[in-house]
């Protein structure tokens, strides 16, 4: 028999997954079996997260790539960690050269011009070198296997695959995208759920940087072909901008909310929107879930979030204004006196003077893991390294070409970054790591995951299930299906303008690792996605 495993027809559920020794939580499978492998071999959780973070890339490459970007909160023995592996853009990528090449009001969605330096290899090397406790190339065993042996497709990454090549189908015409197509069209169209895809290629490239621990990417022959590439078909990256390329160690940055504290990457993350918009929501009793009250506030508060980090986030060398500034309390104040009854159309304020995975992990020694990666949007640019199977991300797309703009285009930059891991601590003890991945619903994501956690008590798996809302811009407001009828009236009677979408992953998909204080470990997965959690 062959079974259609898009179809759906019945409602269902799945319960918060429970364990003791680790818990491995991301949207594949087989990506959080690896990490669970490791574990059980002894590894620890920053081993696991290296794991399925690696594994990602392979079984699931319409989110996230080897040349995609990074970020990771870890907590290990009792101290919390930040690490920024965003890449910055190439040192010949100026204002003048993106308009030499016909774009003089916005950057491209694909195509070189979006390439920045790939740090996902690098941020797997810097995670194990300080934190590992197994062999490098042992952690990326499972991806070299799969990519080797192939895999078969999983419903909801069958059908992903198959939007984006139907995207991609347009341009089929552009010797730029022959490479994508080899890879990852290999039988003329997008594998199909159950259908096994491999790509040597990959498997390849990954032995190669297990082996150097990633000096191959940035130093070695990955560097050689991607500068060859890039000089054969007109894309500014250089073997000399990977060679500079160094992930970051940070410190995170956090609010208090209802007695937590919420941990998030500090720019160029947007994770700051997501504290700003809690910063907001502190003083506004939220007494009910599905209460108007409740909804509107919460939708207000991120949209005021919202255009401050989109006018101020970047490059944190080329910040105009301070985190502090914009998470101080005298700043959260005179935000939430703009929250009326009617929807707003929000501005940036004044200040004071003066395509993406997510995953978590946890071990029985208390480390946790919360981490991130992304291609940008999908597969990315649609440039695919030759041989290699290395997809590169299409991050420069979020440069802006107005010059007096914090985050216009400029050699050598980090750009606004949509990727954020959000982690949770509870008087100075870790509650445990959480993240919604999906573009520039990741903050609206965290904001309504912790709220329900944090304000409404739902556990890891209901947090997740609940319905989610997205602004989109100005008074424009998208909700999924199952979204409560009556709050979506009330909501239209205050002035936002709403449109349902049935794309539910439009929506983010998100993993949540909690802690109890007994040790136990309790896990929440997206069912919009093909989400697993492993456990033992």
């Amino acid at each position: 028999m062959t079974f259609d495993l898009t179809n759906y027809p019945y409602p269902s559920r799945r319960t918060a997954a429970v364990a003791r020794k680790g818990m491995v939580a991301t949207s594949q499978p087989l990506a959080s079996q690896a990490g669970l492998r490791v574990l059980q071999q002894g590894g620890n959780a920053i081993d696991a997260a290296i794991a399925a973070a690696a594994c990602l890339t392979v079984v699931e490459p319409t989110a996230n790539g080897i040349g995609g970007d990074a970020f990771a909160i870890v907590w290990h023995e009792g101290r919390m960690h930040g690490l920024n592996a965003s890449g910055r853009s190439p040192m010949a990528m100026t204002m003048e050269a993106v308009r030499e090449r016909g774009f003089d009001s916005a950057m491209p969605a694909n195509g070189w011009l979006t390439v920045t330096v790939p740090g996902a290899p690098s941020a797997w090397s810097a995670l194990s070198e300080r934190f590992g406790r197994l062999p490098f190339a042992r952690l990326l065993d499972s991806a070299v296997q799969y990519a080797d042996e192939g895999y078969a497709v999983t419903p909801e990454l069958g059908a992903t695959w198959s939007k984006a090549y139907r995207a991609w189908s347009a341009k089929a015409e552009d010797p730029l995208l022959a490479e994508w197509f080899r890879v990852f069209a290999p039988e003329g169209r997008a594998p199909r759920p159950g259908e096994l895809w491999r790509s040597p290629d990959h498997a390849r490239t990954l032995a190669a940087i297990a082996q150097s621990k990633g000096e191959a990417f940035y130093r070695g022959e990955l560097a050689e072909a991607l500068d060859r590439f890039a000089r054969d078909t007109g894309g500014l990256i250089r073997k000399e901008d990977l060679a500079a390329h160094r992930p970051e160690w940070v410190d995170p940055i956090s609010v208090r909310y209802r007695g937590y504290d919420i941990w998030e990457m500090p720019p160029n993350g947007q994770g700051l929107v997501a504290l700003m918009a809690l910063n907001v929501l502190n003083e506004i009793p939220l007494t009910h879930r599905e209460s108007i009250e409740t909804c509107h506030a919460q939708i207000e508060a991120l949209k005021l979030a919202f255009v401050d980090g989109l006018q101020f986030i970047t490059d944190p060398e080329r910040m105009q204004a301070s985190v502090n500034e914009l998470l101080s309390p005298a700043y959260a104040a005179q935000r939430r006196k703009l929250i009326g009854e009617q929807a707003l159309l929000p501005v940036p304020g004044q200040l004071p003077s003066g395509g993406t995975v997510y995953l978590a992990t946890a071990d029985g020694e208390g480390n946790m893991v919360s981490f991130i990666q992304s291609n940008y949007s999908g597969f990315g640019s649609g440039l695919v390294v030759p041989g290699t199977g290395i997809g590169l991300q299409n991050r420069g797309a979020s440069f802006s070409l107005d010059p007096r703009h914090a985050n216009a285009v400029e050699p050598g930059k980090r750009p606004y970054h949509t990727i954020i891991p959000g982690f949770i601590t509870k008087n100075g003890e870790a509650v445990g790591p959480f993240g919604v991945m999906g573009g520039f619903m990741q903050p609206q994501g965290h904001v309504q995951a912790i709220s329900n956690l944090v304000d409404f008590g739902l556990n890891p798996q209901a947090a997740l299930d609940a319905p989610r809302w997205q602004w989109l811009e100005g008074k424009q407001l998208a909700v999924e299906t199952g979204f409560p009828d009556h709050l979506a009236r009330q909501l239209e009677q205050r002035g936002h303008q709403l449109q349902l979408r049935l794309d539910r992953k439009s929506f983010g998909c998100g993993q949540i690792i909690w802690r109890e204080p007994s040790g136990a470990l309790i896990g929440g997965t997206e069912p919009r996605t093909d989400g697993c959690i492993a456990a033992w």
